[in-house]
């Protein structure tokens, strides 16, 4: 018997978007919840609050919910990740909790939002920690708070079992994530021996799924590779182009020669032009400004003069 990947959207809204018990089960076991304060119920929400972002339309999956309190829970599996994805995490989390209060409404009546983004990659290498909770703390008394938004980041790739003996189902969530990949035909003992893990195994199950869901299934995982090779050559355009001008401004200032130099020119001159239509097309297309600089190497002032 053979498995699909969690993480696909397919099987990650069949599990999570169908199955609310599911849904509750893993976010009682991801979420840093006080004591006394668990998820007893869901009910789903409407995902659309925020326009995709340019690029990388399908490297986010979410399902969104709220629970018998008003407070709301948005999961996010993200495939690919860079900085902008903090800002639109920020935003995304900020709409939800705004969007509460009709007109009229009062504020005390607002609920906090809960993000859960479980990222495929490490983005905090020089952190050990896997685990990112952030939330409002007094800068000099931290037990002091303001409820409202609550910001966790998972990054996958650092899990270790070994790091959480004492929260056993936050460990058989994340190994469940982590271990079943696709075509994956051995099931680990510990995941099918818990009865809520052990369902959520069984709708991974490839035979339990149409040619056309199949297919589908394959479609995603070939958008997320276009858009990891985009989004790599992008950044390595304008890593070419930073060599490029730093190996330019060596020749023009070791070198006398005119013919050297007027080499040198040209060929950052070109460079330079290729990574300016890069920026462009990403600006044309509503790339952000920082995602774009990020990418293309070029400052804000480049970039605004590229727009004007």
């Amino acid at each position: 018997m053979r498995y699909l990947d969690p993480k696909n959207d397919l099987t990650f809204k069949k599990v999570f978007g169908r199955h609310p018990h599911l849904l509750l089960s893993f976010l009682n076991a991801l979420l840093p919840l006080e004591e006394g304060r668990v998820v007893e119920s869901l009910e789903y929400l409407p995902a659309e609050l925020v326009p995709e972002v340019p690029f990388f339309k399908h490297t986010i999956v979410d399902v969104r919910c709220q629970d018998n309190f008003g407070r709301q829970f948005i999961v996010e599996m993200q495939m690919l990740w860079t900085e902008s994805f903090k800002s639109r995490i920020v935003f995304n989390a900020s709409k939800a909790y705004v969007s509460q209060l009709g007109r009229g409404g009062e504020y005390k009546a607002l609920q906090p939002v809960y993000v859960l983004s479980l990222v495929n990659e490490i983005f905090e290498p020089t952190s050990p920690n896997f685990y990112h909770h952030y939330h409002l703390v007094h800068t000099t008394e931290p037990e002091r708070r303001l409820e409202g938004l609550e910001l966790i980041f998972v990054e996958l790739p650092k899990f270790k079992p070994a790091t959480l003996l004492d929260k056993r189902m936050q460990v058989l969530w994340l190994r469940y994530l982590t271990e079943i990949k696709d075509q994956t035909e051995q099931i680990a003992p510990e995941l099918l021996a818990d009865s809520t893990l052990s369902e959520a195994v069984e709708y991974l199950r490839e035979s339990a799924f149409t040619r056309g869901e199949l297919a589908g299934y394959d479609r995603y995982w070939d958008a997320i590779s276009s858009e990891r090779s985009l989004f790599s050559g992008s950044r390595d355009e304008g890593l070419a182009e930073g060599l490029a001008e730093g190996r330019a401004k060596g020749l023009v200032e070791g070198k006398a020669e005119g013919k050297a130099e007027g080499k040198a020119e040209g060929k950052a001159e070109g460079k330079a032009e290729q990574t300016a239509e890069l920026a462009r097309r990403m600006l044309a297309n509503g790339l952000g400004l920082a995602t774009v600089s990020q990418i293309t190497g070029l400052s804000a002032e480049a970039l605004a003069a590229l727009e004007a």
